[in-house]
């Protein structure tokens, strides 16, 4: 006998639970296949880990530097141990309720290697399950380059999140979002770090504004860094790693984390042999997340774009209305907040300035810088929030913002209102933002914007 269900979801990572859940929801009979645990790699490897670390960092900074407050501070040291039982301690709460929530919204959990036998059909430890709906949501697992080994010294992230030591010296192979952050935790916690980059920027695929207002604070923060450098090679003795640059320089470290991005999961889970098209690994899909073969869709890190947690999220619900035959709107990929967790925080939606110049021509922009800011002062933050409007006239709405700053990520949520709804600088200056606040940077950089500037120069 075969088990029928409405939706079959291969990976309970935030894309497929999200689906699961929202189908349930709407009446459909739904199977969760995971070999692991729900909540995939944010919640056990990811997202909630890193951040739990970087929350840490941010405490162990707090500490060494409360003198310039006041405070008779100091950091006598970390302790990993009770780091790591901090760490998972929240995503063992976390885990607990999601596995809660399976069995309150009446989803059938079927634990195991799942793989595609069909279009239709799903198999699982030799048991067969038919769907007349497949969601794909296999997830992601950390990349390396080739011909670089992975062990030893060398790690990558899911690594990373476990050290029960605080490194003296570690190298960040690449300067994306993984890399800056692991960079900004190791070094509030004392290491010597250097990221090697080989875009010229760190955080390339960020406005050039925020890359090198990252780059001006990790200088500060005493954090090295080479861009536009690429990396040849690698070797490990027991007590240390030397890394090797293409300009001939070589640096030796305790340890090189492997930070150059997220692959697909999707080797031998029959994709291909069932008529899915893979694009280096990736399941290309149209705007509606549909894979072009049967009743079969994918969400989540397999699909081209943004690997992020809240972007398989959101694509899980999109799905699981879609299905269900709400006819959702489709989701603008540009309008998805972007935040790195370092210390300063980056956060940005929409284009960049050279995005939205290629896409209209001539933009306006406006920086405010958050030496004007009251809550930033406070804070002992610098930063800025950058503008982009798509054309130079009245009508023309903001269409990229982009903020750096502690704590700036927590702005986002305004951010993306203002893309998604197509807000004019004059709309968002006529809201009141509350004082003292940074949503307050947010509202001025806005007023210059409208040419009424307040705490700022036109």
């Amino acid at each position: 006998m075969t088990d029928t269900y409405d939706v079959i979801i291969l990976g309970a990572g935030s894309g497929g639970y999200a689906c699961a859940f929202r189908a349930a929801e709407l009446g459909l009979s739904v199977a969760l296949v995971e070999k692991d645990k729900v909540g995939g790699t944010c919640l056990h490897r990811g997202c909630i880990p890193t951040k739990a670390l970087l929350h840490a960092a941010e405490v162990a900074d707090s500490a060494r530097e409360g003198e310039q407050f006041g405070v008779k501070s100091s950091l006598s040291g970390i302790d990993m141990s009770g780091v790591n039982s901090y760490k998972d301690n929240v995503v063992a709460r976390l885990y607990k309720g999601l596995q809660g929530l399976v069995k309150a919204r009446k989803v059938t959990l079927i634990e195991g290697a799942g793989k595609l036998v069909g279009q239709d059909t799903v198999e699982v430890d030799g048991q067969r399950y038919q769907g007349r709906n497949i969601v794909l949501a296999s997830g992601s697992y950390s990349k390396t380059l080739p011909g670089l080994e992975l062990g030893g010294r060398v790690l990558t992230s899911t690594e990373a999140i476990n050290l029960d030591y605080v490194p003296d010296r570690v190298v960040v192979l690449g300067g994306g979002v993984i890399g800056v952050e692991f960079a900004s935790v190791w070094k509030s916690f004392g290491s010597e770090v250097t990221i090697v980059e080989a875009l010229p920027h760190l955080v390339p695929n960020e406005d050039e504004f925020l890359s090198k207002s990252l780059e001006r604070q990790f200088r500060k923060r005493g954090i090295a860094f080479k861009t536009g450098t690429k990396f040849t090679g690698v070797e490990q003795t027991a007590d240390s790693v030397t890394i090797s640059l293409e300009n001939g320089e070589q640096i030796e470290a305790d340890l090189l984390l492997v930070a150059v991005g997220r692959g697909p999961n999707t080797a031998d889970l029959g994709y291909e042999e069932n008529g899915i098209t893979l694009d280096r690994g990736f399941v290309p899909t149209n705007e509606r997340l549909h894979t072009g073969v049967g009743n079969v869709y994918a969400v989540g890190d397999i699909v081209p774009g943004l690997q992020l947690a809240h972007r398989g999220f959101q694509q899980g619900i999109f799905v699981a209305e879609e299905i269900a035959g709400l006819n959702p709107p489709v989701i603008d990929e540009k309008g998805i907040p972007r935040v790195t967790y370092c210390e300063p925080e980056v956060a940005s939606v929409g284009l960049t300035e050279a995005q939205a110049k290629e896409l209209y021509g001539d933009v306006a922009t406006m920086t405010y810088d958050l030496a004007g800011n009251g809550k930033s002062q406070i804070l002992k933050t610098a930063g800025a929030v950058k503008l982009v409007k798509g054309g130079t006239g009245d009508d023309a709405p903001v269409v990229g913002v982009h903020m750096i700053g502690t704590r700036m990520g927590e702005q986002v949520g305004e951010a993306q209102l203002i893309y998604n709804w197509e807000a004019l600088p004059d709309e968002v200056a006529n809201l009141v933002h509350a004082h003292p606040t940074q949503n307050e940077a947010l509202g001025e950089a806005h007023l210059a914007l409208a040419g009424k500037p307040l705490h700022s120069h036109s």
